[in-house]
């Protein structure tokens, strides 16, 4: 279902940027402007003043980069903003009860999104330049510019209480990329807030990460902590990580707009077959080598095989069946400190005696403190 827009002038600058774009394959297309006023700099600074970034150092070392699309390039007047779906099609949900299999984050367990979107909005830049004359410049997520706060500024959506995006045409699935301009078009209105009195996106986090209605602290959230976290996992949140081994979807899956919200239309987005629901034990036994090969055109490769397999040995200690521990033995002597920790508190949930069998024997051969820690911790 494409957003709806405003009708642009036929024959100007905007009418053709829409155009085009749906005709490309965006599901959505509005404008901004680039050089107007704006607070998310000021709400990102203090997000990174608070420490909520965790580990992501990246934001603090771009933040005035990221404070406004003009940091980007000075002379940006415009700011297109396109919208791609990748509506699951299905409830996300339903795969946390499935606790002998990984559950993957929807957005992952298809193509790798970026490549696809670049190469739309690249499409759509090169034909607005052959129209127009004008500069531009391609963004999508791995460049500094927040586009979550300028998508809302175009009237794509509305920032929810979760932080995200929530648009009345595409509910909360969909991507965003960015062409920023020195052309002067005319912006699209922006969305009003309607999220009203519910909630039901902070009360179903597992981890509580919002300390409040529209606040984010990543150290707390799912995604950050099974994707951008390096080293150990915090105690307080393994339990509540469940099956979830890249990612959580939960605090956009309960949004009641994606009763809007349709299937993705683009293939590429489609879950591959085996990330729909991969087995746990199979996961476990990824060396590095097997790791690439399986997630090759995968976001999931970013977080890379000793993270992934981490985040597995989670989910097996979660899983409450025992028949998993044959995948975890082989782990507690793993080369990654990590996982040779996640390895140990999953052995003690799933089988105590095994646990105090093998503490026994490998304890006092550890060299790393973390690990050591590990096996007194979970005593």
């Amino acid at each position: 279902m494409p957003i709806s827009t405003s009708d642009p002038v036929a024959g100007s600058p905007e009418a053709f940027l829409k155009t085009t774009a749906r005709a490309i394959g965006f599901d959505g297309v509005r404008i901004a402007r680039a050089d107007a006023p704006w607070h998310a700099g000021e709400r990102l600074e203090a997000f990174v003043a608070d420490g909520r970034h965790g580990q992501m150092a990246w934001m603090e070392t771009t933040l005035e980069r990221r404070k406004a699309p003009t940091a980007m390039w000075a002379g940006a007047k415009s700011a297109v903003v396109v919208a791609l779906n990748y509506g699951p099609g299905l409830d996300p949900m339903e795969m946390l009860a499935e606790t002998r299999l990984g559950n993957i984050s929807v957005y992952a367990r298809g193509k790798d999104y970026h490549d696809l979107l670049k190469s739309r909005l690249k499409q759509l830049a090169r034909a607005f330049v052959a129209e127009t004359g004008a500069e531009v410049k391609v963004f999508v997520d791995t460049a500094p510019l927040m586009e979550k706060p300028l998508a809302a500024k175009a009237g794509m959506g509305w920032q929810g209480k979760h932080t995200n995006l929530v648009s009345r045409d595409l509910g909360s699935w969909f991507f965003l990329g960015v062409m920023l301009t020195d052309a002067e078009l005319t912006p699209d209105a922006a969305e009003a807030d309607h999220c009203g009195s519910c909630q039901a996106c902070l009360d179903v986090c597992p981890t509580k990460a919002f300390p409040a209605p529209y606040q984010l602290d990543a150290r707390r959230c799912i995604s950050y902590l099974t994707i951008e976290l390096a080293g150990p996992i915090p105690h307080e949140f393994r339990a509540a990580m469940g099956n979830r081994i890249y990612g959580c979807d939960d605090c956009l899956a309960v949004c009641p707009w994606n009763k809007f919200a349709a299937a993705a239309s683009e293939a590429a987005l489609h879950a591959r077959a085996e990330l729909k629901a991969p087995e746990l034990d199979e996961l476990a036994a990824l060396d590095d080598a097997t790791f690439r090969e399986v997630f090759s055109g995968s976001p999931v490769k970013r977080s890379g095989r000793n993270r992934f397999v981490r985040n597995v040995c989670i989910a097996i200690g979660n899983s409450a069946d025992p028949t998993l521990v044959a995948s975890l033995l082989p782990l507690l002597g793993d080369a990654a400190p990590e996982v040779r920790g996640a390895a140990i508190w999953a052995l003690a949930r799933l089988d105590p005696a095994r646990f105090a069998a093998e503490k026994s024997a490998r304890r006092d051969r550890e060299a790393d403190p973390g690990v050591v820690a590990e096996w007194d911790q979970t005593a």
